[in-house]
């Protein structure tokens, strides 16, 4: 039975690559792109939201409301429509056998980890650099947005493998991260054994 949503209160689920495997289990994915406080998700606050007719915006602006004002003020969130993965599969296959990403370019990718090197990336920001058709990537982004209809983060994003104070800023945030220009030992063979990376290479 393909469920309504799949909520993760867990740390680093929203990604395409979470994304594309589940794109048949469930309509929509609930999550963060980065770590989640200890105090998890605010149900008190967002749980009428997760019942009946569910109100997707209200969860991610009830998760920011909680967030923004809570003692550790760091939390991201969105909403992922599973029903548009294939068509941002197809358009992020079509770039890549197109264009190759200048590893160069990978300090100045948004990150969203505390890894060291680096898992998860801002996914708009990395086919910002790898695409370097702009018709091609405003299909991407246009899609993209289709895909992420709803998001919310705060300006800074708090990780255990961070130095003190534990923080990076957000500069720039799709709502979902990818593992494609990833270089972590534990990533590298991973990443291209995931359902998204054989669909879009």
């Amino acid at each position: 039975m393909k469920m309504e949503y799949i909520l993760f209160d867990d740390c680093y689920m929203a990604t395409v690559e979470v994304a594309y495997e589940l794109r048949k289990a469930t309509d929509y994915l609930i999550g963060s792109t980065c770590e989640i406080m200890e105090y998890g998700m605010p149900y008190d606050i967002i749980g009428k939201h997760l019942l009946g007719n569910v109100n997707y915006k209200a969860i991610t602006e009830g998760f920011y409301s909680f967030y923004s004002n809570y003692v550790l003020p760091y939390g991201t969130i969105s909403v992922t429509k599973c029903s548009e993965m294939d068509e941002l599969v197809a358009i992020m296959r079509d770039i890549n056998q197109r264009f190759t990403f200048d590893e160069a370019l990978l300090g100045t990718l948004q990150k969203l980890d505390g890894y060291n090197p680096v898992k998860f990336f801002d996914c708009g920001d990395y086919a910002a650099k790898l695409c370097q058709d702009p018709d091609l990537l405003n299909q991407f982004n246009k899609q993209l947005e289709r895909a992420v209809p709803y998001k919310q983060y705060t300006e800074y994003y708090y990780s255990m493998g961070l130095p003190s104070p534990g923080t990076a800023k957000i500069h720039t945030f799709s709502g979902i991260t990818i593992s494609d220009p990833s270089i972590h030992p534990a990533t590298i063979t991973a990443k291209t054994e995931t359902s998204w990376y054989k669909a879009t290479h």
